[in-house]
């Protein structure tokens, strides 16, 4: 018998296996799992080489896993001044004031619609202070952004746009820009100009960030998205280092793709490296309830929301049919409730499934994003259909229970009863994988999992997940929405030995003790990468 590179003993061991569910040791091997029992099963894989770790008590689950993050991109998405904190017009103010100038300009990630406390977003409620310095200020969804006069007049935008996708530079009545730019078509011509971090920079950024993560119990992460340099940085950064976060990421398919750009996709389906493997495609159905780019199917508040981000929603339903034959799993972001009933139209045309929403085996996984509003008769179809609801309860803090945020606004009383419903979901047999978004939403899967079991704002009516859930999002269901079930997800011989320790029991916790649990021990693919 080999030795083992790592026994693990002394732990309440949560396995997730229905064939042995608990135990108090592990030997890891290789990177897989080589045995799982107590302290008997695990003796004889003690040699010369062997690291024996005493977790003294601390509960040890499968690796938490973030089914939806953005750790490449967001080193962009998060650059200069973080306004997560910030919560009025004033705070916005004082904080653009003080921000730190890269080359001159301003950067600035994290701004909640709410802070303008209902005003219109235009560039003059800030300018002032910017002190005519070009400034990009990203808002918290990711999906639009405050720039300054300053920063149109170098990207050369003086009036409105037209997009191949949905996307819009807002103009007043005169027909000049107020510097709010809604979805990323609209971003990028600011975005293109905005000065960019160095490769190495990057690259040390990218692995400290991983570190972070690691240290709050984080053995991978979905990535939905896979744009500019990201393969590049991510070998270069392989050739001198191991990323603490193994890496699942999926390419977009934008509106007005052809069969080339499809074919470029599936091909990039081959690529990865030692932590990180491109897996998947990821579309977007529409945009942000916020930002009046949700697809509802009926118009929001303001009289908006009722195109596709696909100006052609059939053309969106065609490329999933060619990834799905190719056997390439898609992943779409859709929001409003027209967004997520085209999105299961679209899989329900793909053909028949099994009673457990099964389309035989090696048959990719299609799954949907965000989910933020849907009705009644939509839940069952996620089971049915087979199609993986991918969720993020700490997005739900950006809403308030009495519906004065902007979110609820927008929907109107009776949509934003619908918030966030993953116990519903969850309920109705759907695969509920769970997840944070970083840097919309802090990367702490603790936080994840705490608010998986008490939903804030607009969801904090609805009942929350119970702890073995909410486990099971970060972990059994996570990988079934990677399609990964049978490699990891569970601790049991011969999966990937992804492991997370923590000092209190996930599945009998408290939300508040949850958030702040101790996190002695993170093993990715049988690596340490934590050690609390």
């Amino acid at each position: 018998m080999p030795a083992a590179d790592i026994v693990l003993t002394g732990a309440a061991v949560r396995t997730l296996d229905p064939a042995r569910p608990h135990a108090t040791a592990v030997a890891v091997l290789d990177g897989r799992i080589a045995a799982v029992g107590d302290e008997a099963d695990v003796r004889d894989w003690r040699g010369p080489g062997t690291e024996t770790v005493g977790l003294a008590g601390a509960t040890l689950v499968p690796g938490l896993t973030d089914a939806h993050s953005h750790p490449v991109w967001g080193l962009e998405l998060a650059s200069g001044a973080d306004l997560t904190a910030v919560s009025d017009l004033d705070g916005l103010r004082a904080a653009l004031r003080d921000a730190e100038r890269r080359d001159g300009w301003v950067l600035a990630w994290g701004l909640d619609h709410n802070a303008f406390g209902g005003r219109d977003i235009h560039h003059d409620l800030v300018e002032d202070v910017l002190a005519g310095a070009p400034a990009f200020i990203r808002l918290y969804d990711g999906h639009s952004a405050l720039v300054s006069g300053a920063a149109l007049r170098a990207a050369g935008i003086d009036g409105p746009r037209t997009f191949a996708q949905r996307a819009s530079v807002v103009c007043d009545a005169a027909g000049r820009p107020t510097g709010h730019l809604v979805e990323h078509a609209a971003m990028d011509l600011v975005a293109q100009v905005v000065p960019r971090a160095s490769a190495a920079e990057r690259g040390a950024r990218l692995l400290d960030l991983l570190s972070q993560m690691a240290a709050t119990g984080l053995t991978a992460a979905h990535v939905m998205d896979l744009g500019g340099d990201a393969l590049k940085l991510l070998a270069a950064v392989e050739d001198s280092a191991d990323l603490p976060v193994r890496l699942r990421l999926a390419p977009w398919c934008m509106p007005g793709a052809g069969e080339g750009e499809l074919a470029e996709l599936i091909a990039l389906q081959r690529e990865h490296g030692r932590d990180w493997r491109v897996g998947g495609v990821k579309f977007f159905m529409d945009g942000t309830v916020e930002g009046g780019t949700a697809w509802l199917e009926h118009a929001d508040c303001h009289g908006q929301g009722t195109d596709a981000f696909w100006p052609d929603p059939v053309a969106y339903s065609a490329a999933v049919r060619r990834l799905h034959e190719a056997g390439v799993a898609t992943a779409t972001h859709a929001i409003g409730d027209a967004a997520v009933r085209h999105v299961l139209d679209t899989v329900e045309a793909l053909g028949t499934v099994d009673a457990l929403g099964a389309r035989g085996a090696g048959a990719p996984v299609h799954r949907i994003e965000h989910i933020e509003t849907v009705p009644d008769d939509q839940i069952a179809r996620f089971a049915r259909l087979g199609v993986a609801a991918s969720m993020q309860p700490p997005h739900t803090a950006y809403t308030r229970a009495d519906h004065t945020d902007e979110w609820s606004k927008r929907l109107g009383d009776e949509r934003a009863s619908r918030a966030w419903r993953y116990r519903d979901l969850r309920d109705a047999g759907a695969t509920l994988a769970l997840g944070s978004d970083w840097p919309i939403a802090h990367y702490d899967v603790r936080q994840v999992l705490a608010t998986a079991l008490a939903p804030r704002g607009a969801a904090s009516a609805r009942a929350g997940l119970t702890g073995l859930m909410a486990l099971e999002g970060c972990t059994t269901h996570a990988a079934r929405a990677a399609g990964e079930q049978d490699v990891a997800g569970r601790i049991a011989v011969g999966l990937r030995a992804d492991l997370t320790a923590l000092g209190v029991d996930p599945v009998t916790a408290t939300a508040d003790e949850l958030a702040e649990a101790p996190v002695p021990l993170t093993v990715a693919a049988g690596r340490i990468t934590h050690r609390g």
